[in-house]
């Protein structure tokens, strides 16, 4: 399946998405169903306004993806809860018990997109994070540190010294996943961890580098948190994700933000890759001459680091050329999805 020529198609068991933003709204009406499309299941994101912190606001918020869904949509989403300073052992006891609820979010305080009320210091929720150990609840964490002496291209990094090894220490045996990983220094961290640690990857974190931000002029819609590195840190999680190995899974990160709030004097973080994912994830397995690797990525390594069973269906990839548009609607809105208006070469087709 390396050779270009000789691969028309390319048909996978079906992909899951474990790192998704849905929104609420209108917005939730617009994009659902672009990930019902293209995903079995999704772990989604908890970070709303206000943010979902307890069991009963992660049913409610169930519901309304559900209703928002296409008529006869089997995509089911994974529900999390968004850990704050307070967070009560008891609320992640009746997470662990009720089933749907599947994972509990760390946000560090001011790290992106709606994290106003996340965790000013890992030592705070120290008992919701030791029910979580006990229950086997996995802890997904946006590793960033938001010191504002630290550099932005350099606060994943520091965050594995300052807040992720000593996690691991205190918290032995519980299960993380270092989400949207977008350096070398993660990469291998996760690779050379004991057990009971993965992570996500991006497609857009596979395919450009910081220079995709810059190219022709100041760029919004590749502004995303943690944002573009270097082509060093590129190529190591191409490596990461090809590589092969059980840790590394696909996680989107599809967060869907209004084109004018992109092209905005403070433009949102947040890179909407929801409606071509699969199509992304292909172009870059392509490039590194790893297409028989997609599959395990895409559908395997995820629902196994979840201890969910993998899905039964499969989806169809075609050689195709199409365009990305350069827009869809969003509500009252628009939304420009990631490189809108470029060309692909592989389509989702069934």
């Amino acid at each position: 399946m390396n050779d270009r020529q000789a691969t028309a198609t390319l048909s996978l068991t079906r992909p899951d998405d474990w790192h998704l933003h849905l929104r609420d709204g209108e917005a939730l009406q617009a994009v659902a169903g672009t990930s019902a499309a293209q995903f079995a299941r999704a772990i989604v994101m908890p970070n709303l306004k206000p943010p979902v912190t307890t069991v009963a606001q992660a049913l409610a918020y169930r519901e309304r993806i559900v209703a928002a869904l296409p008529a006869g949509s089997d995509f089911e989403p994974l529900m999390t809860l968004y850990l704050t300073d307070v967070t009560p052992a008891d609320e992640i006891l009746r997470a662990a018990e009720g089933g749907v609820v599947r994972a509990v979010k760390l946000y560090p305080a001011g790290a992106t997109t709606n994290s106003d009320a996340g965790v000013t210091d890992i030592a705070k929720p120290r008992a919701a994070l030791e029910a979580m150990q006990r229950a086997g609840m996995p802890l997904l964490v946006h590793g960033e540190v938001t010191d504002s002496d630290i550099d932005v291209f350099d606060r994943e990094a520091v965050f594995i010294d300052r807040v992720l090894e000593p996690l691991r220490r205190d918290f032995p045996a519980l299960r993380i996943v270092f989400e949207h990983i977008t350096t070398r220094e993660a990469a291998q961290y996760v690779e050379q961890a004991g057990e009971g640690i993965g992570a996500t990857i991006t497609a857009h974190h596979l395919l450009y580098n910081r220079n995709a931000i810059f190219s022709g002029g100041l760029r919004p819609h590749w502004y995303c948190l943690p944002v573009l590195k270097r082509e060093i840190h590129r190529q190591a999680l191409v490596a990461a994700a090809t590589s092969g190995n059980p840790r590394f899974f696909l996680g989107t990160d599809s967060a869907p933000h209004p084109a004018r709030l992109k092209a905005h004097a403070a433009a949102c973080a947040g890179c909407y890759t929801a409606p071509h994912a699969m199509e992304l994830y292909a172009t870059a397995f392509e490039r590194a001459g790893a297409l028989d690797r997609l599959e395990a990525f895409a559908s395997f390594n995820g629902p196994d680091f979840y201890r969910l069973p993998r899905n039964a269906g499969r989806i169809t990839l075609r050689r195709e050329r199409w365009t990305i548009p350069e827009s869809l609607p969003f509500g009252d809105d628009d939304i420009v999805p990631l490189a809108g208006g470029e060309p692909l070469d592989w389509r989702l087709v069934a």
